[in-house]
């Protein structure tokens, strides 16, 4: 029997495909969607082989594509009958100091991150309105605490627009909807192995993603992962000065 069914996006990579697996594992039905389709076929095979009592759907999908989303989120609800969660988890690690001719892979990881992120909860919500329930699971990350350097600039603002948009969902208190947001710290991911082994406090996938598992299914209000050591970093972030928080980026 069905726990329920679960819309991910971006899940051909990383965290996504993960989660997808960690959660056909608890018994949900899943839609799968992300840009690249043969990597969510493979997935969707291995999933169905180690669980065939599930139901595993697939679509394309570019999440900064709006009606692109509308139209996937439609479908999967028509083909599942109803949707319990949405995780808002395609994201774009991409970027460049601002003013150093990194422009284009800038506006992608912000139109991914915040833009696409405000389209796939928008169009959650449609559905979650209209079935007087659901659970809304925004990826955020530990770097929306603060402003960061380089790089960094543009993912960490997006990121924090994120978080700024779950608090907002959180506050109108809409009937018989959850939300939740996860800021990850450190987890192994193809978005971050160029740099994974020169960084501190790195975990592998697998226990990571176990992690925000838990505190989805917690259904927590928000959630550093792994609690340690970013539990009780997350309100020392908040009050350090900036010299301090540009050694740490």
């Amino acid at each position: 029997m069905s726990t329920g069914t679960i819309i991910i996006t971006g899940a051909s990579s990383g965290l996504g495909e993960e989660m997808a697996r960690q959660f056909a594992a608890l018994g949900y039905d899943l839609g799968l969607c992300a840009r690249r389709t043969d990597r969510l076929t493979e997935l969707a095979a291995e999933l169905t082989r180690a669980h065939p009592e599930r139901r595993i759907r697939t679509a394309a999908l570019d999440v900064t594509d709006d009606d692109a989303v509308h139209t996937v989120f439609t479908e999967f609800r028509e083909q599942f009958g109803t949707v319990e969660r949405v995780i808002v988890n395609a994201g774009s690690g991409a970027g460049a100091a601002l003013g150093t001719g990194g422009h284009a892979a800038n506006r992608r990881t912000a139109m991914t991150n915040f833009v696409g992120a405000l389209s796939q909860t928008e169009h959650a919500l449609e559905i979650f309105r209209d079935q007087h329930h659901g659970h809304l699971v925004l990826i955020s990350s530990f770097s929306a605490l603060r402003g960061m350097r380089r790089a960094m600039t543009t993912y960490a603002a997006s990121k924090a627009g994120v978080a700024a948009l779950a608090e907002g969902l959180r506050s109108e208190r809409i009937p018989g909807v959850d939300i939740s947001l996860i800021c990850p710290g450190y987890i192994r991911s193809e978005m971050n192995a160029a740099a994974a082994d020169r960084t501190q406090f790195m975990v592998d996938t697998e226990p990571g993603v176990a992690a925000m598992v838990r505190a989805i299914e917690a259904r927590a209000t928000t959630a550093y992962v792994p609690r340690w050591p970013w539990l009780p970093l997350a309100p020392v972030m908040k009050l350090l000065p900036l010299s301090i928080i540009r050694k740490l980026t």
